[in-house]
Protein backbone atom coordinates (compact mmCIF):
# COMPACT_ATOMS: atom_id res chain seq x y z
CA UNK A 1 0.00 0.00 0.00
CA UNK A 2 0.99 3.61 -0.47
CA UNK A 3 0.81 5.74 2.69
CA UNK A 4 0.96 9.46 3.31
CA UNK A 5 2.18 10.08 6.88
CA UNK A 6 1.21 13.56 8.08
CA UNK A 7 2.57 14.89 11.39
CA UNK A 8 4.16 18.21 12.29
CA UNK A 9 6.78 16.36 14.35
CA UNK A 10 9.46 15.17 11.94
CA UNK A 11 10.61 12.47 14.38
CA UNK A 12 7.13 10.90 14.31
CA UNK A 13 7.08 10.95 10.51
CA UNK A 14 10.46 9.19 10.44
CA UNK A 15 9.51 6.58 13.05
CA UNK A 16 6.22 5.76 11.33
CA UNK A 17 7.94 5.62 7.94
CA UNK A 18 10.53 3.13 9.20
CA UNK A 19 7.83 0.80 10.52
CA UNK A 20 5.72 0.99 7.37
CA UNK A 21 8.64 0.55 4.97
CA UNK A 22 9.83 -2.36 7.07
CA UNK A 23 6.47 -4.00 6.43
CA UNK A 24 6.88 -3.52 2.67
CA UNK A 25 4.79 -0.39 2.14
CA UNK A 26 5.52 2.77 0.14
CA UNK A 27 5.59 5.93 2.26
CA UNK A 28 5.60 9.67 1.61
CA UNK A 29 6.03 11.85 4.69
CA UNK A 30 4.71 15.38 5.33
CA UNK A 31 5.17 17.79 8.21
CA UNK A 32 2.70 20.19 6.59
CA UNK A 33 -0.98 19.26 6.47
CA UNK A 34 -1.57 21.80 3.68
CA UNK A 35 1.12 20.22 1.51
CA UNK A 36 -0.30 16.78 2.20
CA UNK A 37 -3.76 17.87 1.04
CA UNK A 38 -2.33 19.47 -2.11
CA UNK A 39 -0.48 16.23 -2.92
CA UNK A 40 -3.40 13.83 -2.51
CA UNK A 41 -4.69 14.19 -6.07
CA UNK A 42 -1.31 13.73 -7.75
CA UNK A 43 0.12 11.26 -5.26
CA UNK A 44 -2.94 8.99 -5.02
CA UNK A 45 -2.20 7.35 -1.65
CA UNK A 46 -4.18 4.34 -0.47
CA UNK A 47 -4.17 5.64 3.09
CA UNK A 48 -3.35 8.76 5.09
CA UNK A 49 -2.03 8.46 8.64
CA UNK A 50 -2.64 11.84 10.26
CA UNK A 51 -1.99 13.52 13.59
CA UNK A 52 -4.73 15.74 15.01
CA UNK A 53 -2.88 18.67 16.58
CA UNK A 54 -1.06 20.39 13.69
CA UNK A 55 -0.57 24.16 13.21
CA UNK A 56 -1.80 24.71 9.64
CA UNK A 57 -4.80 22.43 9.52
CA UNK A 58 -5.72 19.92 12.19
CA UNK A 59 -5.88 16.27 11.21
CA UNK A 60 -9.64 15.95 11.54
CA UNK A 61 -10.20 18.85 9.15
CA UNK A 62 -7.70 17.26 6.77
CA UNK A 63 -9.62 14.01 7.03
CA UNK A 64 -12.92 15.79 6.33
CA UNK A 65 -11.56 17.57 3.27
CA UNK A 66 -10.07 14.40 1.82
CA UNK A 67 -13.15 12.27 2.42
CA UNK A 68 -15.62 14.93 1.20
CA UNK A 69 -14.18 14.69 -2.32
CA UNK A 70 -15.90 11.84 -4.21
CA UNK A 71 -12.69 11.23 -6.16
CA UNK A 72 -11.03 10.23 -2.88
CA UNK A 73 -13.65 7.69 -1.83
CA UNK A 74 -11.08 4.88 -2.06
CA UNK A 75 -8.59 6.64 0.24
CA UNK A 76 -8.61 5.50 3.85
CA UNK A 77 -7.66 7.76 6.76
CA UNK A 78 -6.22 6.57 10.07
CA UNK A 79 -5.80 9.05 12.90
CA UNK A 80 -2.62 8.63 14.99
CA UNK A 81 -2.79 11.00 17.95
CA UNK A 82 -1.71 11.47 21.55
CA UNK A 83 -5.31 12.49 22.34
CA UNK A 84 -7.00 9.56 24.05
CA UNK A 85 -10.41 11.12 24.57
CA UNK A 86 -13.53 9.29 23.43
CA UNK A 87 -14.87 12.55 21.96
CA UNK A 88 -11.94 12.85 19.54
CA UNK A 89 -12.12 9.20 18.50
CA UNK A 90 -15.84 9.52 17.81
CA UNK A 91 -15.38 12.81 15.93
CA UNK A 92 -12.68 11.21 13.77
CA UNK A 93 -15.16 8.53 12.72
CA UNK A 94 -17.73 11.24 11.97
CA UNK A 95 -15.19 12.91 9.69
CA UNK A 96 -14.72 9.65 7.76
CA UNK A 97 -11.68 8.11 9.42
CA UNK A 98 -11.40 4.33 9.23
CA UNK A 99 -9.73 4.05 12.60
CA UNK A 100 -7.97 5.73 15.49
CA UNK A 101 -4.62 4.80 17.02
CA UNK A 102 -2.94 6.49 19.96
CA UNK A 103 0.61 7.64 20.60
CA UNK A 104 3.16 6.66 21.63
CA UNK A 105 3.50 4.09 18.86
CA UNK A 106 3.69 0.52 20.12
CA UNK A 107 6.61 -0.83 18.11
CA UNK A 108 5.62 -4.48 18.51
CA UNK A 109 1.97 -4.08 17.53
CA UNK A 110 1.61 -0.93 15.39
CA UNK A 111 1.64 -2.71 12.04
CA UNK A 112 -0.76 -5.46 13.14
CA UNK A 113 -3.17 -2.90 14.63
CA UNK A 114 -3.00 -0.83 11.45
CA UNK A 115 -3.58 -3.86 9.24
CA UNK A 116 -6.59 -4.83 11.34
CA UNK A 117 -8.10 -1.38 10.83
CA UNK A 118 -7.46 -1.50 7.09
CA UNK A 119 -8.40 -5.14 6.63
CA UNK A 120 -12.15 -4.54 6.26
CA UNK A 121 -12.70 -7.26 8.84
CA UNK A 122 -14.83 -7.89 11.85
CA UNK A 123 -14.06 -10.39 14.58
CA UNK A 124 -16.79 -12.33 16.37
CA UNK A 125 -16.05 -14.25 19.57
CA UNK A 126 -18.49 -16.83 20.92
CA UNK A 127 -18.75 -16.68 24.71
CA UNK A 128 -21.90 -18.79 24.98
CA UNK A 129 -23.61 -20.91 22.29
CA UNK A 130 -26.34 -22.79 24.19
CA UNK A 131 -29.98 -21.88 24.54
CA UNK A 132 -32.59 -21.91 27.32
CA UNK A 133 -30.30 -22.62 30.30
CA UNK A 134 -26.64 -23.38 31.04
CA UNK A 135 -25.60 -27.03 30.87
CA UNK A 136 -22.40 -27.75 32.83
CA UNK A 137 -20.96 -31.25 32.83
CA UNK A 138 -19.06 -33.82 30.82
CA UNK A 139 -21.54 -33.84 27.94
CA UNK A 140 -20.90 -30.15 27.15
CA UNK A 141 -17.13 -29.88 27.54
CA UNK A 142 -16.33 -29.44 23.84
CA UNK A 143 -18.94 -26.87 22.82
CA UNK A 144 -19.29 -25.31 26.25
CA UNK A 145 -22.37 -25.02 28.42
CA UNK A 146 -22.98 -21.27 28.60
CA UNK A 147 -25.97 -19.49 27.10
CA UNK A 148 -26.09 -16.80 24.43
CA UNK A 149 -23.35 -14.19 24.24
CA UNK A 150 -21.39 -13.09 21.16
CA UNK A 151 -18.91 -10.19 21.06
CA UNK A 152 -18.22 -8.45 17.74
CA UNK A 153 -15.28 -6.12 17.15
CA UNK A 154 -15.12 -3.89 14.06
CA UNK A 155 -11.74 -2.21 13.77
CA UNK A 156 -11.14 -0.26 16.96
CA UNK A 157 -14.73 0.90 17.33
CA UNK A 158 -16.42 0.19 20.67
CA UNK A 159 -17.05 -3.49 21.25
CA UNK A 160 -20.55 -4.77 20.46
CA UNK A 161 -21.94 -7.48 22.75
CA UNK A 162 -24.98 -9.45 21.66
CA UNK A 163 -27.04 -10.86 24.51
CA UNK A 164 -26.16 -11.35 28.16
CA UNK A 165 -26.66 -15.03 28.79
CA UNK A 166 -24.29 -16.86 31.13
CA UNK A 167 -21.50 -16.53 28.54
CA UNK A 168 -21.13 -12.86 29.39
CA UNK A 169 -19.48 -13.83 32.69
CA UNK A 170 -16.50 -15.29 30.80
CA UNK A 171 -16.40 -12.16 28.66
CA UNK A 172 -16.46 -10.12 31.88
CA UNK A 173 -13.43 -11.99 33.22
CA UNK A 174 -11.61 -11.46 29.92
CA UNK A 175 -12.31 -7.73 29.85
CA UNK A 176 -11.34 -7.21 33.48
CA UNK A 177 -8.00 -8.84 32.71
CA UNK A 178 -7.31 -6.19 30.07
CA UNK A 179 -7.00 -3.54 32.81
CA UNK A 180 -8.24 -0.67 30.66
CA UNK A 181 -11.21 1.65 30.31
CA UNK A 182 -14.08 -0.02 28.43
CA UNK A 183 -16.64 1.49 26.09
CA UNK A 184 -19.15 -0.94 24.58
CA UNK A 185 -22.69 -1.44 23.35
CA UNK A 186 -24.81 -4.35 24.60
CA UNK A 187 -27.54 -5.40 22.17
CA UNK A 188 -30.28 -7.55 23.71
CA UNK A 189 -32.32 -9.71 21.32
CA UNK A 190 -35.15 -10.16 23.86
CA UNK A 191 -35.55 -10.41 27.64
CA UNK A 192 -35.99 -14.15 28.09
CA UNK A 193 -33.82 -15.48 30.90
CA UNK A 194 -31.11 -17.10 28.81
CA UNK A 195 -30.40 -13.77 27.11
CA UNK A 196 -30.28 -11.39 30.09
CA UNK A 197 -29.86 -13.20 33.41
CA UNK A 198 -26.06 -12.92 33.64
CA UNK A 199 -26.00 -9.17 33.05
CA UNK A 200 -25.76 -8.52 36.83
CA UNK A 201 -22.52 -10.54 36.83
CA UNK A 202 -20.89 -8.40 34.14
CA UNK A 203 -18.32 -6.70 36.37
CA UNK A 204 -17.31 -3.85 33.98
CA UNK A 205 -20.75 -2.32 34.61
CA UNK A 206 -19.70 -1.62 38.20
CA UNK A 207 -16.38 0.08 37.34
CA UNK A 208 -16.28 3.91 37.25
CA UNK A 209 -14.83 5.24 34.01
CA UNK A 210 -16.42 2.57 31.82
CA UNK A 211 -19.31 3.46 29.52
CA UNK A 212 -22.05 1.20 28.13
CA UNK A 213 -25.19 1.57 26.07
CA UNK A 214 -27.75 -1.22 26.46
CA UNK A 215 -30.10 -1.49 23.48
CA UNK A 216 -33.10 -3.67 22.69
CA UNK A 217 -36.82 -3.83 22.04
CA UNK A 218 -39.28 -2.49 24.59
CA UNK A 219 -42.29 -4.66 25.46
CA UNK A 220 -45.43 -2.56 25.31
CA UNK A 221 -44.99 0.19 27.88
CA UNK A 222 -42.03 -1.57 29.49
CA UNK A 223 -38.77 0.07 28.44
CA UNK A 224 -35.40 -1.58 28.01
CA UNK A 225 -34.22 0.10 31.22
CA UNK A 226 -37.20 -1.32 33.11
CA UNK A 227 -36.72 -4.77 31.61
CA UNK A 228 -33.08 -4.91 32.67
CA UNK A 229 -33.61 -3.40 36.11
CA UNK A 230 -36.57 -5.65 36.98
CA UNK A 231 -34.31 -8.66 37.53
CA UNK A 232 -32.14 -6.51 39.82
CA UNK A 233 -34.92 -5.06 41.98
CA UNK A 234 -33.64 -6.44 45.29
CA UNK A 235 -36.02 -9.41 45.24
CA UNK A 236 -34.53 -11.57 42.49
CA UNK A 237 -31.00 -10.18 42.88
CA UNK A 238 -29.60 -8.26 45.87
CA UNK A 239 -27.77 -5.58 43.88
CA UNK A 240 -29.76 -2.99 41.91
CA UNK A 241 -28.70 -1.05 38.83
CA UNK A 242 -28.14 1.95 41.09
CA UNK A 243 -24.91 0.21 42.08
CA UNK A 244 -23.52 0.45 38.54
CA UNK A 245 -20.37 2.55 38.67
CA UNK A 246 -20.03 2.87 34.91
CA UNK A 247 -22.01 5.34 32.85
CA UNK A 248 -24.88 3.22 31.53
CA UNK A 249 -27.41 4.40 28.97
CA UNK A 250 -30.49 2.55 27.75
CA UNK A 251 -32.08 2.77 24.32
CA UNK A 252 -35.33 1.28 23.04
CA UNK A 253 -35.17 -0.12 19.52
CA UNK A 254 -37.78 -1.08 16.95
CA UNK A 255 -37.26 -2.08 13.35
CA UNK A 256 -34.77 0.60 12.38
CA UNK A 257 -31.23 1.44 11.29
CA UNK A 258 -28.63 3.03 13.55
CA UNK A 259 -25.15 4.22 12.62
CA UNK A 260 -22.03 4.86 14.70
CA UNK A 261 -18.25 4.70 14.16
CA UNK A 262 -18.58 3.70 10.47
CA UNK A 263 -20.81 0.79 11.53
CA UNK A 264 -24.41 0.30 10.45
CA UNK A 265 -26.73 -1.86 12.56
CA UNK A 266 -30.11 -2.83 11.12
CA UNK A 267 -32.83 -4.53 13.14
CA UNK A 268 -35.75 -6.81 12.30
CA UNK A 269 -38.51 -8.18 14.51
CA UNK A 270 -38.32 -11.98 14.64
CA UNK A 271 -40.89 -14.76 14.94
CA UNK A 272 -40.66 -15.53 18.65
CA UNK A 273 -43.00 -14.97 21.64
CA UNK A 274 -42.82 -11.30 22.63
CA UNK A 275 -40.69 -8.68 20.92
CA UNK A 276 -37.42 -10.17 19.69
CA UNK A 277 -34.91 -8.41 17.44
CA UNK A 278 -32.51 -9.80 14.89
CA UNK A 279 -29.46 -7.71 14.01
CA UNK A 280 -27.48 -7.12 10.83
CA UNK A 281 -24.10 -5.44 11.35
CA UNK A 282 -22.40 -3.84 8.35
CA UNK A 283 -18.83 -2.56 8.38
CA UNK A 284 -16.51 -1.63 5.50
CA UNK A 285 -18.40 -3.77 3.01
CA UNK A 286 -18.67 -6.78 5.33
CA UNK A 287 -21.80 -7.97 7.13
CA UNK A 288 -22.79 -10.34 9.90
CA UNK A 289 -26.32 -11.29 11.00
CA UNK A 290 -27.26 -12.34 14.52
CA UNK A 291 -30.69 -14.01 14.36
CA UNK A 292 -31.93 -15.55 17.58
CA UNK A 293 -34.50 -16.56 18.77
CA UNK A 294 -36.57 -17.34 15.69
CA UNK A 295 -39.12 -19.85 14.39
CA UNK A 296 -40.06 -20.27 10.73
CA UNK A 297 -42.48 -23.24 10.92
CA UNK A 298 -42.61 -26.03 8.36
CA UNK A 299 -44.57 -25.70 5.11
CA UNK A 300 -48.13 -26.91 5.59
CA UNK A 301 -48.34 -25.75 9.20
CA UNK A 302 -51.00 -23.07 9.85
CA UNK A 303 -48.37 -20.65 11.18
CA UNK A 304 -46.01 -21.04 8.19
CA UNK A 305 -45.59 -17.60 6.62
CA UNK A 306 -43.67 -17.55 3.31
CA UNK A 307 -43.74 -13.75 3.29
CA UNK A 308 -41.96 -13.55 6.65
CA UNK A 309 -39.34 -16.08 5.54
CA UNK A 310 -38.65 -14.10 2.37
CA UNK A 311 -38.41 -10.88 4.40
CA UNK A 312 -35.89 -12.54 6.73
CA UNK A 313 -33.92 -13.91 3.75
CA UNK A 314 -33.80 -10.41 2.27
CA UNK A 315 -32.61 -9.04 5.63
CA UNK A 316 -29.77 -11.61 5.74
CA UNK A 317 -29.02 -11.62 2.01
CA UNK A 318 -25.36 -11.84 1.07
CA UNK A 319 -24.10 -11.72 4.65
CA UNK A 320 -20.56 -12.90 5.22
CA UNK A 321 -21.74 -14.64 8.39
CA UNK A 322 -25.14 -15.75 9.67
CA UNK A 323 -25.26 -16.70 13.35
CA UNK A 324 -28.70 -18.15 13.91
CA UNK A 325 -30.99 -20.14 16.16
CA UNK A 326 -30.68 -23.80 15.15
CA UNK A 327 -32.11 -25.28 18.32
CA UNK A 328 -33.62 -28.50 16.98
CA UNK A 329 -32.97 -31.29 14.55
CA UNK A 330 -35.82 -31.84 12.12
CA UNK A 331 -37.02 -34.85 14.14
CA UNK A 332 -36.94 -32.92 17.44
CA UNK A 333 -38.87 -30.02 15.97
CA UNK A 334 -41.95 -32.13 15.27
CA UNK A 335 -42.83 -32.17 18.98
CA UNK A 336 -41.55 -28.62 19.64
CA UNK A 337 -43.41 -26.60 16.98
CA UNK A 338 -44.68 -23.34 18.42
CA UNK A 339 -41.90 -23.04 21.01
CA UNK A 340 -40.23 -20.21 19.10
CA UNK A 341 -37.13 -21.92 17.70
CA UNK A 342 -35.85 -23.20 14.36
CA UNK A 343 -34.94 -26.61 12.99
CA UNK A 344 -32.12 -27.73 10.72
CA UNK A 345 -34.26 -27.85 7.59
CA UNK A 346 -35.73 -24.40 8.18
CA UNK A 347 -32.30 -22.84 8.72
CA UNK A 348 -30.79 -24.60 5.69
CA UNK A 349 -33.56 -23.19 3.50
CA UNK A 350 -33.01 -19.70 4.95
CA UNK A 351 -29.22 -19.77 4.48
CA UNK A 352 -29.52 -21.05 0.92
CA UNK A 353 -32.22 -18.54 -0.04
CA UNK A 354 -30.30 -15.66 1.54
CA UNK A 355 -27.08 -16.74 -0.21
CA UNK A 356 -24.97 -16.14 2.89
CA UNK A 357 -21.29 -17.06 2.79
CA UNK A 358 -21.00 -18.77 6.17
CA UNK A 359 -23.59 -20.28 8.50
CA UNK A 360 -22.93 -20.68 12.24
CA UNK A 361 -25.27 -22.93 14.24
CA UNK A 362 -26.27 -21.35 17.55
CA UNK A 363 -28.63 -21.61 20.54
CA UNK A 364 -28.43 -25.39 20.99
CA UNK A 365 -31.11 -27.21 22.97
CA UNK A 366 -29.91 -27.89 26.55
CA UNK A 367 -30.71 -31.60 26.17
CA UNK A 368 -28.26 -31.92 23.28
CA UNK A 369 -24.84 -33.31 24.14
CA UNK A 370 -21.67 -32.39 22.29
CA UNK A 371 -22.12 -35.54 20.19
CA UNK A 372 -25.69 -34.48 19.40
CA UNK A 373 -24.43 -31.13 18.15
CA UNK A 374 -21.87 -32.92 15.99
CA UNK A 375 -24.70 -34.97 14.48
CA UNK A 376 -26.83 -31.84 13.99
CA UNK A 377 -23.96 -30.19 12.13
CA UNK A 378 -23.73 -33.17 9.77
CA UNK A 379 -27.49 -33.05 9.27
CA UNK A 380 -27.17 -29.38 8.32
CA UNK A 381 -24.36 -30.03 5.85
CA UNK A 382 -26.45 -32.74 4.19
CA UNK A 383 -29.50 -30.47 4.06
CA UNK A 384 -27.49 -27.70 2.38
CA UNK A 385 -26.04 -30.20 -0.08
CA UNK A 386 -29.54 -31.41 -0.98
CA UNK A 387 -30.47 -27.78 -1.70
CA UNK A 388 -27.44 -27.37 -3.95
CA UNK A 389 -26.07 -24.66 -1.68
CA UNK A 390 -22.39 -23.74 -1.35
CA UNK A 391 -22.85 -22.20 2.10
CA UNK A 392 -20.04 -23.08 4.50
CA UNK A 393 -21.46 -24.40 7.77
CA UNK A 394 -19.87 -24.59 11.23
CA UNK A 395 -20.98 -25.12 14.81
CA UNK A 396 -18.81 -22.72 16.87
CA UNK A 397 -17.56 -23.76 20.27
CA UNK A 398 -17.37 -21.53 23.30
CA UNK A 399 -14.27 -19.36 22.92
CA UNK A 400 -14.09 -19.74 19.13
CA UNK A 401 -13.29 -16.62 17.16
CA UNK A 402 -14.16 -15.93 13.53
CA UNK A 403 -12.87 -13.20 11.22
CA UNK A 404 -14.44 -11.98 8.00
Amino acid sequence: MKFFVVDDEESMVKATTILLEGAGHEVVGFTSSNQALESVKSGQPDCLIVDIMMPEMDGLELCRKVKSDPENSHIRVIVLSAKTYEFDRSRACDMGASGYLTKPIKLDSFISELEQLLGDTFTATFWGVRGTLPVPGESSLRYGGNTSCVAIQCGNAPLMIFDAGSGIKALSDHMMGMNQRITAKIFISHPHWDHINALPFFVPLYIPGNEFEILGARHGETTMRELMSAQMDGIYFPITIREFGARVFFRDLGEETIEFDNITVKTMLLSHPGNCLGYRIEYQGKSICYITDNEMFNPGEPSHNPGYIQHLADFCHGADALITDTTYTDAEYLSKAGWGHSSVGQVAELAARAEVENLYLFHHDPDQTDDDIDAKLEEMKNALKMLGSNVTCLAPREGDQIKH
